[in-house]
């Protein structure tokens, strides 16, 4: 029933349901009919806002009904490898969404999927607004991924390259943003490849950056 409020966007019945039960604001949602595997609430607002059952906007309202209602803004546990809700709103396009988990105690260092952060996450998927959050909150620029060994900066850069045409938004202004805040741009990944060596002839704008 939760699934259906939430991607119907029925605030009122959102409400009306937490009021009733508020366990049911830590209680695990399933992503569909064919995948049952149970996420935490305010993970599945960030699903809805990137298969656009709705906007970002409309999410932080539904995740901020979630949250007066006592919903753990970091989920179920900080395990690594496992994403709290922050890092699903940074890798799933919900900016806004991330904006408002910061703004709520949410962990920014912890590390999700593929040993990224949300900082990484943000800069993977090219959401400017969220990185300069991050980066105004002191999330640490200089972090390597646990699985690539990869800096935000490098994930930035391969999320741009290498993230297909839908993943394509404001890549480079991350690239901007970290460097100004001081990002090493000559740290390579785990096969010793830097941000620069990611680059062809196409991409004037981050070669003028990075060289």
């Amino acid at each position: 029933m939760m699934r259906t409020l939430i991607m119907h966007k029925d605030y009122e019945g959102i409400r009306q349901a937490l009021a009733q039960n508020p366990s049911l604001a830590n209680e695990g949602i399933p992503f569909d009919e064919n995948n049952t595997t149970k996420a935490h609430p305010l993970h599945r607002v960030c699903d809805g806002v990137f298969v656009h059952a709705f906007s970002d906007q409309e999410g932080v309202e539904i995740a901020s009904i979630f949250l007066a209602h006592g919903a753990n803004v970091n989920g179920y546990t900080l395990a690594a490898g496992q994403d709290t809700p922050l890092v699903a709103a940074a890798s799933l396009h919900a900016e806004q969404v991330g904006i408002l988990y910061i703004e709520n105690g949410a962990d920014i260092h912890h590390a999700g999927c593929h040993g990224g952060t949300a900082l990484h996450w943000a800069a993977w998927v090219g959401r400017d607004q969220l990185v300069a959050k991050l980066i105004r909150e002191h999330a640490n620029i200089h972090q390597l991924c646990t699985e690539f060994r990869s800096t935000p900066l490098f994930w930035a850069v391969h999320g741009l390259k290498y993230g297909g045409i839908a993943n394509q938004y404001h890549q480079a202004e991350c690239v901007r943003l970290l460097l100004n805040a001081g990002a090493d741009k000559t740290v390579p990944n785990l096969n010793g490849t830097t941000p620069f060596e990611l680059l062809d002839e196409t991409d004037a704008e981050l070669i003028n950056l990075l060289k």
